[in-house]
């Protein structure tokens, strides 16, 4: 099976029609209405449902999926991530990287120290944060230039300049 990407989670019920409320990760948001079908499941278990339509709605995006017609079946769908095979994404342009290409990768300093692995990556406004876990946690900035040196998605690392210590 192609690896998979979460790429957004059901956060409710929109109207009485079946329609969801999602929280997508895309971006912009309404991207994730570009991929269809959707895996719908809880980590365990996964459901194909193909994407009728939807639409922006604020900070949500709105859908309406294949198979759920009522407001009951979209309840019952709360909560759930959306995940889409990850060869459905085009390739990103040169120097830009998506989030779940990093996750996994190695990081290392550049004078050799093993950090760790990327285990998350988050907004914060200013710039992207690399959550690295290795003997401990720790967060980098992803600014590529003055602490991220080199990606390497072949190699699966990741080099930082940055203090081991701090």
């Amino acid at each position: 099976m192609a690896r998979q990407v979460i790429a957004g989670e059901i956060s409710g019920a929109f109207g009485v029609r079946g329609w969801l409320k999602i929280r997508s990760h895309t971006d912009p948001p309404d991207n994730i209405l570009n991929y269809s079908p959707w895996l719908i499941g809880d980590g365990n278990t996964q459901k194909e449902l193909k994407v009728i339509s939807g639409r922006r709605h604020g900070n949500l995006v709105v859908a309406r999926l294949e198979g759920v017609d009522t407001r009951d079946q979209a309840l019952q769908l709360t909560s759930l991530r959306i995940s889409v095979p990850r060869d459905q994404f085009a390739p990103p342009k040169p120097g830009e990287y998506y989030w779940a290409d990093l996750i996994g990768l190695e990081v290392r300093t550049t004078c050799g120290v093993n950090l760790g692995k990327v285990t998350d990556m988050m907004e914060t406004g200013a710039n992207d944060v690399i959550e690295v876990r290795g003997e401990r946690e720790r967060l980098i900035p992803f600014v590529v230039g003055e602490f991220v040196k080199d990606v390497n998605l072949n190699e699966g690392v990741l080099i930082v300049d940055w203090d081991p210590d701090f």
